[in-house]
């Protein structure tokens, strides 16, 4: 029998902690070590029967584990991460993968140039449900993708900021906090952004950051999306309260994506086709049809899928380079929002030195 690959997990809060579960019930994977620099985390990892290190280096003095996921504030990913592929540790880095796409850049080239396996953690995109909804776009069931409305409301409490107040300063509002999980999404659907026009309101608690967004997004094959982020609207159309993944958050019947295409239509995550038939004609009937999907924890998912790139029987579903055009639209979106210009993706930054170039479009 072969032996169980072992995963060590830095950074041991809640995602951190749900990455270990995973790990613990998973047939064919180990936990080998939490790597945490509070006690009490490590405390509590020591209860789970494995061993803690204060530190990343402390633990690559006395082990090196078949691969390693990094659930660390985003900050803490650039070093991080160069230290893991220095060691050629294969690393899932948790999303968004660096502060910058310039960041992201460094760890990218480095991860080439060593050779090691760089996944980064957009877990959506194993997700069943999003799976059936790539395949049914790829199958030409909604004939050829034109537009996305994509919504993004939900109400955050005045004590999930107080808890941590940098939540309240300039660059932490959901553009930059929630919305690559969906721009993430928007490019696995549509391919790659051409362009991102945004407008932002100031935070109506009189936080130093915005607390909505809208952004219009156009796609190199030709669709238009639409994206609305909001941390201060009470809502059900989100991705956290419709998709439930999460069990933390109170699930909605509701959708919160909207694809239209030149055959038919699908909304998410409700997985309904509408078409009209026999043809397309607003005067025939319109009628919805559900898609059935595996309901496997996308978290799971993923961490089976990293044992496998690790084994090198899978290459990366999102790798460096996918986290990094993600996160480079994100900025794209903030350039805009803070300019009014509208910003072509290729060149919203330069990878190698993180000037932002933005161009007008006339």
């Amino acid at each position: 029998m072969s032996a169980a690959t072992s995963i060590a997990i830095v950074g041991f809060g809640l995602i951190g902690r749900r990455h270990a579960e995973v790990v613990r019930r998973s047939p064919g994977l180990s936990l080998a070590a939490i790597v945490d620099p509070d006690g009490n985390s490590r405390r509590s990892a020591v209860e789970l029967g494995t061993k803690a290190f204060a530190s990343l280096d402390e633990m690559f003095k006395e082990l090196t584990p078949d691969g390693l996921v990094l659930a660390t504030p985003t900050p803490m990913h650039l070093d991080q991460g160069l230290t893991c592929i220095s060691r050629g540790c294969p690393v899932l880095i948790e999303k968004p993968i660096a502060v910058t796409s310039s960041e992201a850049g460094i760890l990218t080239d480095a991860a080439e140039a060593a050779g090691v396996p760089l996944l980064v953690g957009h877990h959506r995109r194993h997700n069943g449900m999003v799976r059936a909804a790539k395949n049914l776009l790829a199958s030409g069931a909604i004939g050829d993708v034109r537009a996305v409305q994509a919504t993004c409301w939900f109400y955050k409490p005045d004590h999930y900021f107080r808890a941590a107040p940098w939540r309240m300063r300039k660059g932490a509002g959901p553009i930059s906090v929630n919305l690559v999980h969906d721009v993430d999404l928007l490019r696995h659907f549509c391919g790659e952004v051409r362009t991102v026009q945004a407008i932002a309101v100031p935070s109506a608690r009189g936080f130093e950051n915005e607390d909505l967004a809208t952004a219009i997004l156009t796609f190199a094959g030709g669709a238009v999306a639409t994206i609305s982020v909001s941390d201060s609207i009470v809502a059900p159309w989100s991705w956290e309260l419709t998709s439930r993944e999460n069990p933390a958050y109170p699930a909605t019947n509701e959708s919160c994506y909207l694809i239209g295409g030149s055959e038919g239509g699908l909304s998410l995550p409700d997985l309904r086709v509408w078409r009209h038939e026999p043809t397309p004609d607003w005067w025939t009937p319109i009628s919805a049809t559900s898609v059935t999907c595996g309901s496997d924890d996308p978290l799971a998912t993923q961490m089976h899928h990293f044992a496998k790139v690790i084994q090198g029987r899978e290459t990366p579903l999102v790798s460096g380079p996918q986290g990094r055009r993600s996160l480079e639209v994100v900025e794209a979106i903030a350039v805009s929002a803070q300019t009014g210009a509208e910003v072509r993706i290729a060149d919203a930054v330069d990878a190698k030195t993180g000037v932002q170039n933005v161009t007008a479009k006339i």
